[in-house]
C-alpha cells in the first residue's frame, strides 16, 4: 500500500507530449486546499472556485463576491505582492553585504535614502561608479516617468506604437517574459501559486520590517542577529 501511494504521488500527469506538475494540479480546483482544511466544507463561497492562483477559499467578509471587484482585488493583490518581494529583498540585502565586509555609508534599509541630502550624495552599493544619486529632485522625476510610463501601459493594455496590445495586464509574457518560463500553461500556473504564495509572505515581511523599525530603530538582520543572541531577552513580548 505504502509502494503505491508513493508511485501515484510521485508520478507526474502526462497530458498530450507534456509533463504536467503534481503543484500545477492540486492548487487548482475544488479539490485544492481551503483555509480551514478538511473543515472548509460548506463554508468556502462559491465564487471562489479555485480557478485562480492563491484562491483558498477565504473571504469571510465577502468582500470578492462581486466579480469586478473580486478582479480589482486580485490585481491589487498580485502588484502588491511583487513590491513587496522586491522590498523585503533590498531591505535585507545592503544589511547581509554589510555584515560581510562590503562598505556602506549606512546600510539600513530606514536610513539609507537620508545619504543624498549629504555631501557627496548616494552612492549605490555605496560605490560612485554605480549609481551616484546627488539630486532628490532628479531621482524622483526619473521615477515618476518610468513608474507613469509603466502604469499606464498596465491601465490601458499596451503602449503607443501598439507595443504590448493584447496582452494580459498581469501575465503578459512575450517580450516580458525572455526566458519563456510562462510558454507551457501548465507551468505558468504553477509559477503563479509560488508567486502569489511568496509575495503574501512577502506583505507580512514588509509590515514586520515596519513595525520593527518603528519599535528598535534597527534594521531587521540587527534585530534577527539580537535575537538569535538572546532569544528569551529580545522577541516581540519585551517590547
Amino acid at each position: 500500500m505504502a509502494l503505491l501511494l508513493k508511485s501515484a504521488t510521485s508520478k507526474a500527469v502526462v497530458r498530450g507530449n507534456r509533463q504536467v506538475t503534481r503543484a500545477a494540479i492540486e492548487w487548482y480546483g475544488p479539490d485544492r486546499p481551503k483555509f480551514l482544511g478538511p473543515f472548509s466544507e460548506g463554508v468556502t463561497p462559491e465564487y471562489l472556485n479555485g480557478e485562480f492562483a492563491g484562491d483558498y477559499g477565504w473571504d469571510t467578509a465577502g468582500l470578492s463576491a462581486d466579480p469586478q471587484t473580486f478582479a480589482r482585488y486580485r490585481e491589487i493583490e498580485v502588484i502588491h505582492a511583487r513590491w513587496a518581494m522586491l522590498g523585503a529583498l533590498g531591505c535585507i540585502t545592503p544589511e547581509l553585504l554589510a555584515k560581510n565586509g562590503v562598505p556602506f555609508g549606512e546600510a539600513v534599509w530606514f536610513k539609507a535614502g537620508a545619504q543624498i541630502f549629504q555631501d557627496g550624495g548616494l552612492n549605490y552599493l555605496g560605490n560612485d561608479s554605480l549609481i551616484h544619486a546627488q539630486s532628490i529632485l532628479a531621482t524622483l522625476a526619473v521615477q515618476v516617468l518610468l513608474m507613469g510610463a509603466a502604469e499606464s501601459y498596465r491601465a490601458n493594455g499596451g503602449a503607443p506604437g501598439g507595443f504590448g496590445e493584447d496582452l494580459d495586464s498581469l501575465y503578459p509574457g512575450g517580450p516580458f517574459d525572455p526566458l519563456g518560463l510562462a510558454d507551457d500553461p501548465d507551468t505558468l500556473a504553477e509559477l503563479q501559486v509560488k508567486e502569489i504564495k511568496n509575495g503574501r509572505l512577502a506583505m507580512f515581511s514588509m509590515f514586520g520590517f515596519f513595525v520593527q523599525a518603528i519599535v528598535t530603530g534597527q534594521g531587521p538582520i540587527a534585530n534577527l542577529d539580537a535575537h538569535l543572541a538572546d532569544p528569551a531577552g529580545n522577541n516581540a513580548w519585551n517590547y
